[in-house]
């Protein structure tokens, strides 16, 4: 993350996030698929790592060996997007738009539930106990209901998961560097691939 400065001495908290060009590879629409979307390539790969499948389907529409593919409903920019189009920065957002960014969380592997879910231990190591600062204590009941009940905070793998951040706001665009700058924090790691969707008003 980095912080810009406003006129006013504010600081904001950003995220710059690079945002290349898409090629449009499919249009789906509500004869054919039952569905209008479009669907976007990303990114470049090497030709060789790529199944004849995809290949034949990135040729359809004239577009290279891409990273991946991406399908966004309610696309705006109609008539302008056909097949084989590219779909630059500038076409979609603009500094002031409301965006969705969804991406993997970061792997934390398995975690206890100090950790986790904020549990704050038994204590101080009191009566006789023995390495029990952070443990998660009673979990279940004794004769009745004999059980664990479903959705009870327990340890176990953190993070690594689909993440959504809602309603952050665009304050910059840098079209020469395919830059985008985002208040706010993202999910996932450095050089991790997001979905940036914006909020129709």
């Amino acid at each position: 993350m980095t912080s810009l400065f406003h006129e006013t001495g504010d600081n904001t908290p950003c995220t710059v996030i690079e945002v290349d060009p898409c090629t449009v590879t499919q249009l789906k629409t509500d004869e054919t698929d039952g569905y209008s979307a479009v669907q976007l390539g990303y990114g470049t790969r090497k030709e060789k790592s790529m199944t004849r499948a995809l290949k034949g389907h990135l040729e359809a529409s004239g577009a290279g060996p891409k990273a991946g593919l991406a399908e966004f409903r309610d696309f705006e920019l109609g008539e302008d997007v056909t097949l084989g189009s590219e779909i630059r920065l500038e076409d979609v957002f603009k500094e002031g738009d409301i965006v969705h960014v969804s991406g993997t969380s970061k792997g934390k592997g398995f975690q206890g539930v100090v950790k986790r879910h904020g549990f704050s231990g038994v204590g101080m190591a009191t009566h006789g106990q023995h390495n029990r600062q952070r443990a998660p204590g009673s979990i279940g009941q004794s004769s009745d209901p004999s059980r664990v009940f479903k959705g009870t905070k327990m340890p176990g793998r953190m993070g690594n998961s689909q993440v959504t951040v809602r309603n952050l706001k665009v304050v910059g665009l840098y079209p020469d560097n395919n830059l985008l700058v985002i208040k706010g924090a993202v999910p996932g790691p450095k050089n991790g691939i997001v979905r940036i969707v914006k909020v129709q008003r």
